[in-house]
């Protein structure tokens, strides 16, 4: 029997299993463990929906893992009443690989941080993306290093003062979402801790898609950096600072929706839906699948001078940037491996070791 052969006896006897599912509330999914993150954290919403939406994924808890680096929200693992790795640091990615290759049919879920994914382990980070192993990311972002203290993360602000850049970092930040476009992710996204209803609606579209799903959550630290994400928010500003993403709808914004977003050419411009002759006919249509027009809404990225009138700076883009299918690693070791046990059978593996020198020392 071959290994692709058994997998694939797992996988129906799961579907067999899978018919008859109990009907998991959000608290199944939530472990005996005390949660253990300062009062006020985002970290707490973000477990609070995904907990809520495992139910609705139709997967056994024995078969979804979740696996995390090293950070806050690395603690996780330990509050999912299902199995769970907290792992080495900046690794997460690459243990996650190796699971869901030799068990395809594990819903498999890597929980990081800024500071993880995007320092020791940027590599890991977009080896992931490139490959397009079949696991879900969450990001969580919150621009500091929250475990250790309160030290300026590979996100933070050009000027961040911490207690280890006390004149302000010089380090240019890096945007999560350009990043993973870079390397050429299938899936990118971005939600906030504060919006639970979209929070929910992307952790359901990460789990729907086939390949990596990269969801960067914007992640409040109260105690080492709260506020750095008020502006998209905070009610009052979040009207003209946020737009929400929908494939096939135009890009509007503001407060009654009275802005939106046009192209000319290659160039985006913000244009007024009551004051100009623009109608939402004129406006970009968002279209997940446009890797040109994903790259531009990833630019999306300047922060607004409080000091000055700066009519073109552009709302951050909340939602799906960017989601198309593309052949997954996992999927292409698995068929590789079944056609070489086809070609050659299943061979042994005592002859390998004890097989003939590969070089001789005279």
């Amino acid at each position: 029997m071959t290994i692709n052969t058994k997998i694939q006896e797992h996988i129906n006897k799961n579907r067999n299993e899978n018919g008859n599912l109990p009907e998991y509330s959000g608290k199944d999914f939530s472990s005996d463990q005390d949660v253990r993150w300062c009062p006020g954290c985002g970290d707490y919403t973000i477990l609070k929906q995904v907990q809520n939406i495992m139910p609705d994924i139709g997967v056994p808890k024995k078969d979804i893992v979740f696996i995390s680096g090293i950070g806050c929200a690395a603690r996780f693992p330990y509050y999912m009443d299902t199995f769970g790795m907290h792992s080495i640091h900046g690794r997460a990615p690459a243990i996650a690989t190796g699971l869901k290759v030799t068990r395809p049919e594990l819903s498999v879920w890597i929980i990081t941080g800024d500071g993880d994914s995007l320092s020791i382990g940027a590599n890991h980070f977009v080896q992931l993306l490139r490959r397009n192993v079949d696991v879900n990311l969450l990001l969580f972002n919150n621009k500091i290093y929250g475990l250790t203290k309160g030290q300026y993360s590979p996100t933070s602000h050009e000027g961040t003062v911490t207690k280890s850049t006390p004149y302000g970092s010089v380090d240019h930040p890096f945007n999560p979402v350009a990043l993973s476009l870079g390397a050429d992710g299938t899936f990118v996204a971005r939600t906030m801790d504060r919006d639970p209803r979209h929070l929910q609606a992307m952790l359901k579209r990460a789990n729907d898609h086939k390949g990596t799903s990269m969801l960067e959550i914007y992640q409040n630290c109260i105690v080492f950096n709260d506020g750095a994400f008020e502006l998209f928010t905070d009610k009052k500003s979040r009207p003209k600072e946020a737009i929400y993403l929908e494939d096939g709808e135009p890009l509007i914004f503001g407060e009654e929706n009275t802005k939106g977003i046009r192209l000319d050419g290659l160039k985006p411009e913000i244009v007024s839906l009551e004051e100009s002759n623009y109608t939402k006919d004129d406006l970009w249509i968002h279209d997940e699948k446009d890797a040109t027009k994903a790259h531009l809404l990833s630019r999306f990225f300047d922060e607004p001078d409080p000091r000055a009138e700066t009519p073109q700076h552009m709302p951050r883009p909340f939602g799906v940037l960017f989601a198309v299918d593309r052949p997954r690693y996992d999927e292409g070791v698995n068929l590789q491996i079944e056609e070489t046990f086809r070609r050659k059978g299943e061979g042994d593996l005592d002859e390998l070791l004890r097989g003939p020198e590969t070089w001789e020392i005279k």
